[in-house]
């Protein structure tokens, strides 16, 4: 198993791709915390996880908030002893005009995206860095771009500018963990079908004056080689990769899977 015993936290794991990052770690191996900001929903896929023979704990956790990320991570560790996987996932996405953006929704999902990455980071990082045998215990920190990390849309500019930054952020903290073994990569999704996407369809079918059927296929899927959506399944075997990946040869790195709708 290439997660055997690994602790491994995912934000917004309660559903989507979070949901599948955290089973497929479970499946290999890793003690995985579920943390969302609902508990309730996070003990779900706990629960789901435990009965299918995985190792699994809830936590509640708003990633803007660094009392309640300092709060989790210790609680984790207070479990299971350390920390050695973050998945930084959690995210929201808000539509508008660039003239139209409210700056309260502007700055709240910049402080989800960006804000909730550094705080989770920054609570992490010290317990990657703690000595085993004499050398630095290491770890694997995963940060969920997007597409829109390299490229824009219309009406996304707060998400794509969050995005912008997880790589920068990213390249930061691989440059800064390198000599303790902690590695840092972005895997940057293509349209991925979850209830994220679904919500965007309408919204952008009004701002765009198309049907949502035309939104799928002339914007969404406009640029991939198949017509097709990237599956939780697919991000959540990238997301593996960086995790398991036990060198610094993978580090500072992001990697798009995206049925080709971007390419680099």
């Amino acid at each position: 198993m290439k997660l055997q015993n690994q602790v491994c936290i995912v934000t917004g794991a309660a559903s989507g791709i979070g949901r599948e990052i955290a089973i497929t770690y479970a499946r290999e191996g890793g003690k995985v915390v579920i943390a969302d900001l609902s508990k309730a929903a996070a003990q779900v896929v706990a629960d789901d996880i435990v009965k299918a023979g995985g190792t699994a704990m809830a936590v509640a956790m708003d990633v803007t908030s660094e009392e309640q990320v300092n709060a989790a991570v210790a609680e984790v560790v207070a479990a299971w002893g350390t920390v050695h996987v973050l998945v930084s996932n959690a995210g929201i996405q808000i539509v508008h005009a660039v003239e139209d953006f409210p700056y309260s929704e502007w700055k709240k999902m910049l402080a989800i995206h960006l804000d909730g990455a550094f705080l989770t980071t920054k609570a992490v990082v010290p317990h990657m860095k703690q000595l085993v045998n004499g050398k630095p215990q290491g770890g694997s920190i995963v940060y969920m771009g997007s597409v829109h990390s390299k490229e824009a849309s219309l009406l996304k500019s707060a998400y794509i500018t969050a995005k912008h930054g997880l790589i920068g952020l990213c390249k930061a903290v691989a440059k800064e963990g390198g000599e303790f073994a902690i590695r840092a990569n972005v895997v940057c999704p293509g349209f991925v079908r979850t209830p994220l996407v679904d919500k965007q369809i309408p919204e952008q079918a009004q701002a765009l004056g198309l049907s949502e059927d035309e939104v799928i296929k002339k914007v969404m899927l406009k640029n991939t080689v198949d017509g097709e959506f990237t599956t939780v399944q697919d991000v959540a075997e990238v997301a593996l990769l960086f995790a398991s990946f036990n060198s610094a040869a993978l580090t500072g790195q992001s990697l798009v899977v995206s049925h080709g709708w971007f390419m680099q």
